[in-house]
């Protein structure tokens, strides 16, 4: 059986419906962040870190931890992709947020909004993509 591929069109509603749903996490923030709440953690998204194979990460392996907090870096400069969000440990390069999922995220990081990453989970595994994953979240 062939397997089919999803359309332009349908990547193109995906994408939409997904920063409608980032949208729709943020003004709750907001509706949060004005009840009296501050401090509030929302969670954003949970991701892997692509690339992790071209970059520190395997090197890092050993000192990384569950934990550990993460830089998100834009980099609208990037010539593979203009929405590139790097993710760092410790001021070393691990990957980036995957292309399919940075739209939010850079859109977010290029308004100055405060967003936290960190690891929640690390596993030894031959697939590159599954090896870190890891949360984003708003600080309200």
């Amino acid at each position: 059986m062939p397997v089919q591929r999803a359309s332009p069109l349908s990547a193109a509603i995906a994408t939409y419906v997904c920063a409608v749903l980032y949208g729709c996490v943020l003004l709750c923030a907001s509706i949060a962040l004005h009840a009296g709440q501050p401090g509030t953690r929302i969670l954003v998204q949970s991701s892997p870190v692509a690339g992790f194979q071209f970059h520190e990460g395997k090197q890092l392996w050993d000192q990384l931890r569950v934990g550990d907090a993460l830089a998100l870096v834009r980099e609208p400069a990037n010539t593979h992709d203009a929405r590139a969000v790097r993710v760092e440990w410790n001021g070393h390069m691990l990957g980036y947020v995957p292309r399919a999922e940075n739209e939010a995220l850079a859109r977010q990081l290029d308004q100055g909004n405060k967003l936290e990453a960190r690891i929640v989970r690390l596993t030894r595994h031959r697939d590159p993509w599954k090896r870190i994953e890891f949360e984003v979240f708003l600080r309200l």
